[in-house]
């Protein structure tokens, strides 16, 4: 049990009642732990989380602004604002202390993707290393797997880890997928993605019940996120491509290449699982930003 009142339950609720992902609950936790530490450092706080002054929150953001990024800082007022939210619902305490604050502003990056014919690159890469005898030939195929169902099908890695042959329909190239919130979404494979998982199968006789992971290790056992972003570094490298990428930056790339090749907007974000369209939208300023770029090296009044 947790030694600060009440952060267990708010745990629990957030996974069993909000169904949020254990990344966010972790998160959650450490955010609310790392506050009552700053609280307990001046020894004057009696661990009265109703104590807590407007006052006291400024100074602790203050404080992290120092040392943490602006986004780090955001993240870690979400959690403590629901954390108190949830206090407030209890009736431990009467007021959201994280409530009307003013952040930082965050810079809006335009996402990082690779070009069509650099994605073609990574696709590539685990065949041509199980071709040159530098991969294990299961490794090989099962990687292949996943940069295509990522990329096909523009999932979250947490989406692919989690996802069981009986959330598959091989014939339609159709997966079932339970994204955020616990949100369900038919995502398109197409048709390399599903020939892939058919191979897959086929040529190492895996288990297919509805219930056994589509992306496994040989002992059939479901791969962890992490799994996935280290095998991807490998695959980056072996393509000569940059190494900061990761299987969520994939995603930007799908979205990307929608988008370039004249998809809706809307249907992007239904493919995504985007909650606001308002998400979806950074995508067309990537593209935007490739035109203008490119009007600007060919154009001769640019």
């Amino acid at each position: 049990m947790s030694r600060i009142p009440y952060l267990d339950q708010f745990c629990d609720h957030l996974a069993y009642e909000r169904r949020v992902s254990e990344y966010t609950v972790r998160n959650y936790r450490a955010a609310v732990e790392n506050f009552v530490r700053f609280l307990e450092g001046d020894g004057k706080w009696k661990g009265e989380l109703a104590a807590v002054t407007s006052s006291r929150v400024r100074s602790f953001l203050i404080q992290e602004g120092r040392s943490k990024a602006r986004r780090t800082l955001h993240n870690q007022v979400s959690g403590l604002r629901a954390f108190y939210l949830y206090l407030r619902q209890q009736g431990v305490v009467a007021n959201n202390p994280f409530t009307g604050l003013t952040l930082p502003k965050l810079d809006k990056p335009l996402p990082k993707f690779l070009t069509e014919a650099q994605m073609r690159s990574l696709l590539n890469a685990p065949i041509l290393l199980w071709k040159d005898g530098k991969m294990d030939e299961f490794d090989a195929f099962r990687d292949s797997l996943l940069l295509e169902l990522l990329y096909g099908g523009g999932l979250r890695v947490s989406e692919l880890c989690a996802l069981n042959h009986g959330r598959i329909d091989l014939d339609q190239g159709i997966a079932r997928v339970l994204g955020k919130g616990r949100k369900e979404r038919l995502c398109p494979l197409g048709p390399v993605a599903v020939q892939c998982l058919r191979l897959f199968i086929q040529r190492f006789k895996l288990e297919a019940s509805l219930d056994a992971p589509v992306v496994c290790t040989r002992r059939g056992k479901r791969m962890e996120p992490r799994q996935v972003q280290k095998l991807l570094k490998r695959h980056l490298a072996a393509a000569g491509l940059p190494l900061d990428m990761t299987p969520h930056k994939l995603r930007h790339s799908f979205a990307t290449h929608m988008l370039d090749e004249g998809a809706d907007l809307r249907a992007v974000q239904e493919l995504l699982g985007h909650a606001n369209l308002s998400t979806t939208q950074i995508y067309t300023h990537v593209s935007i930003a490739r035109l203008k770029e490119a009007h600007k090296q060919a154009h001769p009044r640019a």
